[in-house]
């Protein structure tokens, strides 16, 4: 964090949990351990709620686009593809759940996005971060599995001429 995000971090809390207090929201240090949104302290907005949400939303997307590669290894990486194949039926259907949700909060995403409302802002944020407890459960389940059976993988790897 930067000097000058130092000293604007204690007003933009105070701000934050003005409105974690006004809409229910998780507190400023879960949000900041799950989103960082400390690095949103230097922008001067009277739309918090939705620069948050945004914030929030760079980091779902990072994620949800990972899981569409595994389900759809099109055009991917060979890292992706070698994550692909360790990868059995059990995962792949855990996968396409979480893919699921994630396609559902993508799209309340673009709803929100469409017409500003503190209200709505504050709703979608405060589901979101309750939903992202538990995708972070099943993404750490998956990687878990992942990083399991990447030794296995590597290992095969050194076998293989890729030119």
């Amino acid at each position: 964090m930067t000097k000058e995000s130092e000293q604007y971090l204690p007003k933009f809390k105070k701000t934050y949990e003005k409105l974690a207090k006004k809409h229910s929201l998780p507190n400023f240090d879960q949000m900041n351990q799950d989103f960082h949104i400390e690095k949103l302290a230097e922008i001067e907005t009277d739309y918090l709620l939705r620069e948050i949400r945004r914030f929030t939303a760079e980091k779902f997307f990072n994620y949800f686009r990972f899981v569409e590669s595994l389900l759809n290894p099109t055009n991917a990486s060979m890292f992706t593809f070698s994550i692909v194949k360790t990868l059995g039926q059990k995962e792949k259907d855990k996968l396409t759940e979480l893919y699921k949700k994630f396609a559902g909060l993508e799209l309340e995403f673009i709803s929100i996005d469409i017409e500003y409302s503190e209200e709505k802002e504050a709703k979608f944020l405060k589901q979101f971060c309750k939903d992202w407890q538990e995708i972070k459960k099943e993404m750490n389940s998956i990687l878990e599995f992942i990083k399991k059976n990447w030794k296995n993988k590597a290992k095969n790897l050194d076998k293989n001429y890729f030119g």
